[in-house]
């Protein structure tokens, strides 16, 4: 239960081997929020969610999960600004929870991050074959989406993996043209797609729960296993239920605290960043479903194109290449975004030693880690193109679910430890806030498959395996326990 003092941590930014350049600005960081917000719940899950769960009130949907959200990012916010230093939620909790606790924190962003860039990356694969079958090119079914080999989503994060390990703010210039282009195809849909609104399709705007179909075995959720609930569609759950589901488009503003240690003035544009990027991405979202369940009755929605299919359906069939070439743009930042974030998680505890420091070294010219760029890239380019499609979307959830439950409770616990901390940012009503941000991620993580519960339990053995058999013994506080400060030793 070691802790790190903020100023140890801070202190150790400055060392040669393992410096990042601090070139980032407010801009630039909203400008990443949006950037890995703004793909997969637009492009892929905004039709399925309101087609078999929550109606037109999938809008709803949405807000509540933001509400989710927003809990959680002024827990991030106020930590970011505390503690500018790489490596988000592993960070803050190395100074509040302890080693342990950071530890399984930064195991859990791991599996949050690349399993993340994973599923974007197949989702952009099919966006991206679509798109090519428009324009008279045909991926061959060997190496085509769903096959035995993705080629498409390898070559994608090969192509990325290279850019960041070339350099943080050149791999933002990149991301900053294909936000603008995904902004614009999001806004071309809904100034687009208001001419063809029926206010009928909005009735009901709430349909009326129906029993929904109960899973069997490993796949039904949890709570439904240890309270024998009936699982319901519509109606007022069913927009709890489709909050569960569009949970997955906001994960990525938390990556956004990854890059702490490389902004310019982190005390003022981290919070900005983290906020501005939540609440313009909800507004587009809600503006979006708003629109693609006007143009269609929400129960005859394609839930795997909602937004191509809708402009098909009224006869504009050229708007819907249009919106496949976004959904290209749109999700390849995503990737970029969820790559960089991992790389900076596992970058962090390279440099605390939990990891081969070896590992996180970075490059002089570039001012990256590179050698973990590399690895991290391999690791994500070998799980797209080899996991079968849709296996791996709830795993992201479960390690951003208890990453958040982890730092909202930190957050308290710091305040007491170290009220004489200089926050620039404080999350309001401490610590009723936290808390209820940390039960409300417990809450959803419960409404996960059991299935899902196993596999992140295993996930976690091998975290603690390799935390009892390396990190223990090898982490600066274990090899440099005497040189720890005296304030540093009276809390750990």
């Amino acid at each position: 239960m070691r802790t790190k003092s903020i100023e140890q941590s801070i202190k150790e930014t400055d060392d040669p081997e393992f410096q990042l350049k601090k070139k980032l600005t407010a801009l630039d960081l909203t400008v990443f929020g949006i950037g890995v917000i703004i793909g997969a719940g637009i492009f892929t899950l905004t039709g399925r969610a309101a087609a078999n769960y929550a109606g037109p009130s999938i809008a709803l949907s949405f807000v509540l999960a933001a509400v989710c959200c927003a809990l959680a990012a002024l827990c991030y916010a106020e930590f970011a600004s505390t503690v500018p230093v790489s490596g988000s939620a592993y960070t803050f909790s190395y100074a509040s929870l302890g080693e342990l606790v950071a530890w399984i924190i930064g195991w859990d962003l791991l599996l949050e991050l690349m399993l993340g860039a994973s599923v974007v990356a197949q989702g952009w694969s099919q966006y991206a074959t679509l798109f090519l079958e428009k324009i008279g090119f045909t991926v061959p079914a060997s190496v085509a989406p769903g096959s035995h080999f993705d080629l498409p989503a390898f070559v994608l994060i090969a192509a990325l993996t290279a850019l960041i390990a070339i350099g943080i703010k050149e791999s933002l210039r990149v991301n900053l043209v294909l936000v603008g282009v995904k902004l614009f195809i999001v806004l071309f849909v809904i100034v687009a797609g208001l001419s063809y609104i029926k206010t009928s399709n909005y009735s009901p705007f709430i349909p009326p729960a129906t029993a929904g179909k109960a899973s069997e075995g490993l796949a039904a959720p949890l709570i439904q296993v240890l309270f024998g609930l009936t699982p319901t569609t519509y109606g007022v759950l069913g927009i709890v239920s489709g909050a569960s589901i569009v949970f997955f488009a906001y994960i990525g503003f938390d990556v956004v605290a990854t890059t702490a240690e490389e902004a310019k003035n982190p005390q003022r544009d981290l919070p900005i960043g983290i906020i501005a990027s939540l609440v313009i991405c909800t507004i587009l979202y809600v503006a979006t479903t708003l629109v693609i369940t006007g143009m269609v009755k929400y129960d005859k929605i394609d839930p795997k194109a909602a937004l191509a299919s809708a402009f098909e359906s009224v006869g504009k069939p050229g708007f819907a290449t249009l919106i496949a070439a976004g959904a290209v743009a749109g999700l390849m930042t995503v990737v970029m975004t969820l790559i960089i974030g991992a790389t900076r998680v596992t970058f962090a505890m390279s440099r605390d030693r939990l990891l081969p420091p070896a590992l996180g070294r970075t490059n002089p010219k570039t001012g990256t880690p590179v050698r973990l760029t590399l690895i991290i890239g391999t690791v994500v380019a070998l799980v797209a193109s080899l996991t079968p499609i849709g296996k791996l979307e709830e795993m992201v959830n479960i390690g951003t679910l208890s990453a958040f439950a982890l730092v909202s409770l930190a957050v308290p616990v710091l305040r007491r430890n170290r009220p004489d901390l200089k926050r620039a940012f404080t999350v309001p009503f401490s610590p009723v806030l936290p808390i209820v941000a940390a039960l409300i991620s417990v809450y959803l993580m419960v409404n996960l498959s059991v299935e899902t519960w196993l596999r992140f339990l295993i996930w976690m053995v091998i975290g603690f395996l390799l935390y009892f058999t390396y990190g223990i013994r090898n982490s600066r506080l274990a090899t440099r326990g005497s040189q720890v400060p005296a304030e540093e030793s009276s809390r750990t």
